[in-house]
Order: structure tokens, then C-alpha cells, then sequence
């Protein structure tokens, strides 16, 4: 007896319908086929044992297992129920009138219980553009395929509760998430907040204009100073995630396996900070099964490189395209795929070996051209993309064992959604504009006019701090942010004077 069973394969961000073929003749062999890797071919032991401990059997026949479109590689365990249930109801233990109607996923574990897949969310999305009544998967993903509305989402823990389930004994409960009251109920739960840190004013007021403009910043300072601890806070002032953007971040986080069986959507904005050993692949994705790096994982969020120069300069290089078109794509000999990774680059750094050069009260121990070989690891492509070069000092005592409340991140949020709403409205025509740093060389010349003593200001600033041609665009851009925040139309000189100063690394002998 021949049956169809549906599960589905995931490419990337999006997902591919794959049609379980099963049919049972005379013989004594087990085939599967459709180009299946070693984790299919292996799912004839773990279906086996787990029908066997569920009181169903195996056919002692010959079962042909085909994977159609058979040109497309499969990967990975979650075919197991899949293949199971197409076993099952060609060998008449299960009634298949009702298998064309749902589609079935998860891994099996010997005692016929079900483990979590990966990738439920687009999954679900394709099963509802291919107009499924249903989707069967592991509990543990149920909550995340559920915030697909008009599809019947059921979580199950064995694979007897899908066998009762198809034959009519015993109906499944329908896992319902109501995605908005999800959405708006976590929206805006950060642990970290702007208010527990005592000073470092000029450095939240550079974190600001970087969340009101989308800029990327680079921290400089000595150890100890509050590099890493403000960085943790950035998310907390950026605007709260939409709805499309959070469903977005939680298909990326589906596919790499990274959400928790409570979680059912991406509710605020991520903060990924990968240690300076993380390699190439593991920041921007791949592999031989390829997946999404650390970059795309950041998507709509931030991504934190703490101790910038200790990365390997191959690791921060390919990171250069990525950071300029919003996305990766990561090409195979058979397949391309693409990942989204807009995301906000926050770096922190020393500004030598020891940690102190430009220190206020301690001294520099390191020899000459030291501090300039130290900074020389970040190459200038990579600074180039940089807005905001911001100078961290340490708080001293007064500051620290001040009663006085710091403002809180709600209130800093608000200033900064009243910016994007300016630049909203500004690129309401370009789709792909979401910011200020998004621009393009052709825009800025459009969007950040400036007086005839804001050009004489940029002029000598240029000139005089030996800013490099590249800076200029750069100034242009973040200038235009703090005329945002201030709510005004055109860029002042005080707006121009202010995006000036945060291009330190820019200046000639700043190291020297």
C-alpha cells in the first residue's frame, strides 16, 4: 500500500514542503531515498524501537521511503514522525483519510516520545500559505508554531497521542496563543536599565544619538570604566520591536533552535555578545548544514564585540558586506541562502596592551608604537563603518556614592521613538530606510544640508583634527540624528560641533 505524508524542509529563513512517500511490497528491506543524509538513513532503528515500545510494530515487508522533491538534500532528525506515520498507515495501523490535511514533524526517541525541532515558526508559515488544516509537532515548539494564526497547531509528547489522534480515538488539544496580547505583554521587560548607572553622562548621551540615528559606536577606554555595562543598556532605549520585525527575529532564532519551549515570540530587541574567539562561521553563519551566525541572530537588535582588537582580523573583515547590505548570503554548490542581519554594531575596546594610555590619574606602560600597533588591528574599513567613536572615562568617587537617580531608560526611549518617527516620515518613499545611518552618499547630500558656517566649521575640523575624507559623510549623518533628537529641521552649528567631536580615531597622532 502506498501513502503520502507531508513534512517540511527549512532553507535559510523560509521553509519547503516535503512529501513522505511510503510504500510497502513484498520483500524483507528498508530503503529511504530522495538524497537523505546519515541522520534519515539512521531513522529506521529509532522508528523501529519506538513502534515497538508504543505496542505497534514495524512490517516485516519491504518499506521504500522516498523524500520528494528528491533533487533537494534533507537534513537533519525531525522526519522521524513524519516517516513513522506514513509506516503506520500503510500497514493499516493508522486510517490515512485525514493525512493529506496536516502536516507532521518531530524526532522520535526510542520509547516513541517526540524531542523539539528546529525551525517550527517558518515551518508553520508555509503550512499555512499551502493551506494545511494542521500542524503535528513536539510540545516543545508548540507555543512558537502557534502564533501562526488560521492554522491548528497541536503539540504532542508521543507518537501514540498522533496515532489516537488520526484514528479518531482520541482528540488533541489545540495549542492557542494570542500573538499581540503575547507580543504587547513583554514588549518593553528589560532587566539592565540606564538608571543604575552613576555618571557617564556624555557616554548615554552618545549611546542616544546611536539608537535615534541606527549608528554603529566603538567605546574607547581603560578597564573598569563601565564599557561593557552601558553597552548591556543600549537595548533598552531603542525603540520597541513591531510586530513584523519581532515575528521576523523569532524566525532567525527558530531556525538556529535558540528558542525555549516558553517562548513564543521575540518580544524585545536581541543583544548577542560573542566571545573573541568565535570564528568566522559562528559570527556570520554557514556551515556544512548552514545555519545563522551570531550577526543574524543580532538582527533588530545589537551586537556587542567587547575587547574589539583581541577578535581575529579574518573574523572582523567578514563582517564588512554584511554591515553594508542588511544581509548574508551563504552559497553552496547546490543552494544559496540568505539571512537578514541589520543590526546595530556596539564595539568596546582598550585604547592599549595595558589599558591606561590617556588614563586621567594612572600612567601608560607601554613602549613606543605600541598603542598605535594595538589600534592598527581594526583595519580602516571596518572603522569607516564605525559613526561613533566615543571616549570612556572612569567615574570617580563623587559620582560613584551620589544618591542622586540617573534617568531611566523609559525616559531616554522616548526621545529616541520621537526621532525615528522624524526619520520615518523623511524615508516614507525608500522602503529599505529605516535610519539615518542607513543612508547612502547620494542622500546624505539631500538630507543633511548645512549652512555656509556649518561647511567653514566641517572644513576646519577637518583640516585641523586631520579628519579623513571618509569622516566627512559620517559627520554628516550623526549631525543630522542630533538635529532629530533636538526636533529641529535644519542642522544647527552647536548639531554639527557635537558629531565632530565623536570621530577621535579619526584624528592624525591620536595615538602618536
Amino acid at each position: 500500500m502506498l501513502v503520502k505524508t507531508f513534512g517540511s524542509a527549512v532553507y535559510g529563513i523560509e521553509a519547503t514542503t516535503i512529501t513522505v512517500e511510503v510504500n510497502i511490497t513484498g520483500g524483507t528491506k528498508y530503503y529511504v531515498v530522495g538524497l537523505p543524509d546519515n541522520a534519515i538513513k539512521e531513522s529506521y532503528f529509532r522508528v523501529k524501537s519506538a513502534l515497538k515500545n508504543c505496542n505497534y510494530h514495524m512490517p516485516k515487508q519491504q518499506v521504500v521511503v522516498n523524500m520528494a522533491p528528491a533533487d533537494i538534500r534533507k537534513e537533519g532528525s525531525s522526519y522521524d514522525l513524519t516517516i513513522a506515520v506514513g509506516v503506520l498507515a500503510a500497514s493499516g495501523q493508522i486510517v490515512p483519510d485525514e493525512l493529506d490535511k496536516y502536516l507532521i514533524m518531530g524526532e522520535l526517541s526510542l520509547d516513541g516520545g517526540l524531542q523539539p525541532i528546529r525551525g517550527a515558526l517558518p515551518i508553520a508559515i508555509q503550512a499555512r500559505k499551502e493551506g494545511y488544516k494542521g500542524f503535528i509537532l513536539p510540545k516543545q515548539n508548540a507555543r512558537e508554531a502557534a502564533i501562526v494564526d488560521s492554522l491548528a497547531v497541536f503539540g504532542v509528547s508521543s507518537i501514540t497521542e498522533v496515532v489516537d489522534f488520526l484514528n479518531g480515538d482520541k482528540p488533541l488539544e489545540e495549542e492557542v496563543v494570542n500573538t499581540r496580547d503575547e507580543f504587547y505583554r513583554s514588549i518593553s521587560l528589560y532587566e539592565a536599565d540606564f538608571s543604575d548607572v552613576k555618571g557617564q553622562e556624555n557616554i548615554k548621551r552618545s549611546l542616544e544619538i546611536a539608537a535615534a540615528g541606527g549608528h554603529n559606536l566603538i567605546l574607547i577606554g581603560p578597564p573598569g570604566a563601565g564599557k561593557t555595562m552601558l553597552a548591556k543598556r543600549l537595548p533598552s532605549i531603542l525603540p520597541p520591536l513591531s510586530l513584523s520585525e519581532a515575528l521576523e527575529t523569532t524566525k532567525i532564532h527558530s531556525v538556529a533552535g535558540k528558542l525555549a519551549a516558553a517562548d513564543a515570540l521575540v518580544s524585545v530587541r536581541p543583544f548577542r555578545s560573542p566571545h573573541h574567539t568565535v570564528s568566522d562561521v559562528a559570527l556570520v553563519g554557514g556551515g556544512g548544514n548552514p545555519q545563522p551566525g551570531e550577526i543574524s541572530l543580532a538582527h533588530n537588535g545589537v551586537l556587542f564585540l567587547d575587547e574589539l582588537p583581541e577578535f581575529k582580523r579574518t573574523v572582523l573583515e567578514v563582517m564588512r558586506q554584511p554591515l553594508e547590505e542588511r544581509k548574508v548570503t551563504i552559497s553552496r554548490a547546490k543552494m544559496s541562502v540568505d539571512y537578514p542581519s541589520s543590526f546595530m554594531l556596539v564595539a568596546s575596546m582598550n585604547p592599549c596592551p595595558c589599558g591606561y594610555y590617556n588614563h586621567p590619574e594612572r600612567e601608560c606602560v607601554c613602549g613606543p608604537g605600541i598603542v598605535q600597533k594595538y589600534l592598527s588591528k581594526i583595519s580602516g574599513p571596518l572603522l569607516d563603518r564605525i559613526d561613533l567613536h566615543v571616549e570612556v572615562t572612569p567615574v570617580n568617587f563623587s559620582e560613584l556614592s551620589s544618591e542622586r537617580l540617573s534617568e531611566k531608560s523609559e525616559v531616554i526611549r522616548e526621545r529616541v521613538i520621537k526621532a525615528r518617527e522624524i526619520q520615518q516620515k523623511r524615508f516614507a518613499e525608500k522602503p529599505d530606510l529605516h535610519c539615518n545611518a542607513q543612508m547612502e552618499s547620494k542622500m546624505v547630500r539631500q538630507v543633511c544640508r548645512i549652512s555656509e558656517a556649518g561647511q567653514i566649521l566641517l572644513k576646519r575640523a577637518m583640516e585641523k583634527l586631520g579628519l579623513s575624507a571618509r569622516a566627512y559623510d559620517r559627520i554628516l549623518k550623526v549631525a543630522r540624528t542630533i538635529a532629530d533628537l533636538a526636533g529641529t529641521e535644519d542642522i544647527q552649528i552647536e548639531h554639527l560641533a557635537e558629531a565632530i567631536q565623536f570621530r577621535s580615531l579619526d584624528r592624525e597622532g591620536w595615538a602618536g
